[in-house]
């Protein structure tokens, strides 16, 4: 019996149709960004509690709200804020607004090849490389060797918050490579010489994180703990989990709390993120 509960519980993941309808069982689903942070506090969780049992699986933020909406999730994971048309359809679908939790804070970070000679890039010249406006490495003081772009799909939070922020809502380049999550992104980039992509702080290696100006008159900043804390480095945000609040008791309540509990937060430092602040913990 043990052996069919187990079965049904992987292939329940797999598809998506897992709710908390087992005492004890709570799904996570949403962004990639947020997803070696989940799985970790997943793991360290249930090895203080041995009688939960916690699921969690990727996608992208909006897929994250979409079985939240479905109601085929407990959590959402998001590295971005629900949209208007996100939070209406929970709305709809459950009778209330989900609860927004914050939960880490990030430095999104811009990637390129370790042989790369570049160190440093304003927030326009990002715009214009992921644009496409910049084709060329030597257009911002590179070799003399042609872009790749490497970026997320659209249902990703990192993909919204880029387009958003840096892009100024344009569209990214037609030539740029959809990859499916950070980490494929991450190794894209390690293993080309002219690739450049973007994705959150803890997904560094095998590539290296490049010194972001806000433009050509400021400082160059580091994605650091402290640079992001003091909202120094441009490109920071908040990561995110929503809850159905009709959910939002018991253990899964417990969870969250234990989340944003000194004991959760060492672990947002233990995986690369950077935890919150005290004052919004609360």
């Amino acid at each position: 019996m043990k052996h069919i509960i187990q079965q049904f519980s992987i292939v329940a993941l797999a598809t998506g149709m897992v709710t908390s309808a087992w005492a004890g069982n709570i799904t996570v689903k949403g962004s990639d960004t947020l997803l070696i942070l989940a799985q970790k506090w997943a793991e360290v969780y249930m090895g203080q509690h041995p009688d939960v049992k916690i699921q969690v699986s990727g996608g992208g933020s909006g897929i994250g709200f979409a079985a939240l909406q479905n109601q085929t999730t407990d959590l959402c994971d998001a590295s971005r804020k629900a949209k208007s048309a996100e939070i209406a359809n929970c709305i709809k679908a459950f009778g209330a607004r989900p609860t927004e939790y914050k939960v880490a804070l990030d430095g999104l970070s811009v990637y390129v090849n370790a042989e790369n000679p570049i160190k440093e890039l304003t927030v326009d010249q990002i715009g214009g490389i992921f644009t496409g406006k910049i084709k060329n490495w030597k257009e911002v003081g590179g070799p003399d060797a042609p872009i790749t772009i490497y970026s997320r799909e659209n249902s990703s939070g990192s993909y919204e918050f880029f387009k958003e922020h840096i892009l100024k809502g344009q569209d990214f380049a037609a030539s740029a490579q959809t990859m499916p999550g950070t980490a494929a992104i991450l190794q894209a980039v390690s293993k080309d010489n002219n690739g450049i992509g973007y994705g959150g702080a803890a997904y560094g290696a095998g590539a290296k994180h490049l010194s972001v100006k806000k433009d050509d008159a400021s400082q160059a900043i580091e994605p650091t703990e402290k640079n992001v804390e003091n909202q120094t480095y441009p490109i920071w945000r908040y990561l995110y989990v929503y809850v159905n609040p009709a959910l939002n008791k018991g253990e899964i309540n417990a969870y969250l709390d234990w989340i944003r509990s000194d004991d959760g937060q060492k672990t947002v430092e233990d995986v690369g993120y950077y935890p919150l602040p005290k004052n919004l913990r609360e």
